[in-house]
């Protein structure tokens, strides 16, 4: 079968990679993909946004299934479009994909469901913010402000004080247009973070190995929040609170989308908060997390293509997942000032070295080709992920791999998978 995967960045690399595995599929293109995805795939010069386009794309070239990587399309409505022209389509529809691109849609129907979350309140306008933050008291600090609307995972942040919070609110419009107009505001919750994934065809949840990712720019959680600088998998949470995890959170969320008539086909993240008295959810995905795809798809063993399209064929009861059970971790070499302003073009070399080393792949994230060069193009370059019979081992030789790669301005974490 024919395979259009969504998205230019590391997952969607990511999964070309996973998904040309598969004896299923005879030919995977991606729009508008990456110099690594090329090995792969074919390039289609469609950019995500461009739901018309993809449209056309699909539907002229008969492809056999969809898959959108990044959020954008979902909530522009992509995959409603394709299944009305009957395209089976990897990724839920326009009202369900508000989980994400709607922090108040998310968190009003959580409360609505009795699904465990912070406690927030939500603003429309930066006065009304304003005012509440003049309201409360010193000890109710730190707090959390979000931009509503989608932000490229640069939309949160955790304020320490009442002049932090107010800063974070009057950047949100100004960094973020329409994204930043309506405010979350949110109580600030202690505990280890965890993400789960799920891919769901509306009534089975098939539950992927839990994953780790760092999202602060610099060793030890410090900086602004990036798009994520690591990840491992799998991410060791107790049988009893896994269990909670899918009772309390993922059943009840899937459950609550199908009662309000909007069905969920695709993958479900849950970012969730493990706190001394039991999980709570931070935030929902509606597709597969970015970097922590990477580990997880080198991990698993069986055929991704088969499981999306049981997924959209409502059989997903019928599939059976084997796993390498080596963890797997990944380190993100990115360009110098991300997520800030950044300088692209910059030769990278070492790839073939790094991966010569055995049990790694480096998935392309923010690359192209110049005058027969790779070069950066990108604030997140590359994504350097490797197999061990440890986390430790599968650590050591990732960063081994690191130190092969070089390009003018590279930094990474060098924390990541550490704790562990």
């Amino acid at each position: 079968m024919k395979v259009l995967v969504v998205g230019g960045g590391g997952r969607e690399h990511a999964l070309c990679w996973k998904l040309a595995r598969s004896p299923q599929v005879e030919q995977v293109y991606v729009a508008p993909g990456n110099a690594g995805c090329a090995a792969v795939a074919e390039r289609v010069p469609i950019q995500p946004s461009q739901v018309d386009a993809l449209t056309d794309f699909v539907h002229g070239r008969g492809i056999d299934l969809t898959v959108v990587g990044p959020e954008l399309p979902l909530c522009l409505g992509l995959a409603d479009r394709l299944r009305k022209l009957g395209h089976k389509v990897f990724g839920p529809g326009k009202e369900a994909a508000r989980l994400e691109g709607s922090k108040s849609f998310a968190k009003s129907l959580a409360r609505r469901h009795n699904i465990p979350g912070p406690d927030f309140k939500v603003f429309t306008g930066e006065s009304a913010a304003i005012a509440y933050l003049e309201r409360i008291k010193d000890d109710e600090f730190p707090l959390v402000v979000k931009a509503d609307g989608l932000a490229a995972g640069k939309g949160v942040s955790v304020c320490s004080t009442r002049g932090d919070a107010m800063r974070h609110v009057r950047d949100c419009r100004k960094r973020f247009g329409e994204a930043g107009q309506t405010i979350v505001i949110e109580e600030f919750v202690r505990g280890t973070e965890v993400s789960v994934q799920v891919v769901t065809d509306g009534e089975t949840l098939l539950v992927l190995d839990p994953a780790q990712d760092y999202k602060a720019a610099h060793d030890g959680g410090l900086g602004p929040n990036t798009g994520g600088m690591g990840a491992y998998s799998p991410r060791p949470v107790d049988s009893e609170v896994m269990g909670r995890i899918e009772e309390k959170i993922l059943v009840p969320t899937v459950h609550a989308l199908a009662r309000e008539g909007q069905e969920f086909r695709g993958v479900l993240y849950a970012g969730l908060m493990l706190t001394q008295t039991g999980p709570r959810l931070l935030e929902y995905n509606v597709r597969f997390g970015d970097p922590e795809t990477q580990p997880t798809l080198l991990r698993l063993r069986s055929d991704l293509a088969e499981l999306m399209l049981r997924t959209c064929e409502g059989t997903l009861g019928e599939a059976v997942v084997e796993w390498d059970p080596r963890p797997a971790v990944t380190v993100i070499l990115a360009s110098e000032g991300y997520p800030g302003s950044y300088a692209k073009g910059r030769e990278i070399t070492g790839i073939e070295a790094a991966e010569a080393l055995g049990d790694v792949v480096v998935f392309h994230a923010g690359t192209e080709r110049r005058a027969g060069k790779l070069v950066t193009h990108g604030g997140r370059v590359l994504c350097v992920t490797a197999l061990g019979d440890t986390v430790s081992a599968a650590r050591e030789r990732a960063y081994e791999a690191a130190r092969c790669i070089h390009f003018e301005g590279m930094v990474y974490r060098t924390d990541i998978a550490a704790e562990a």
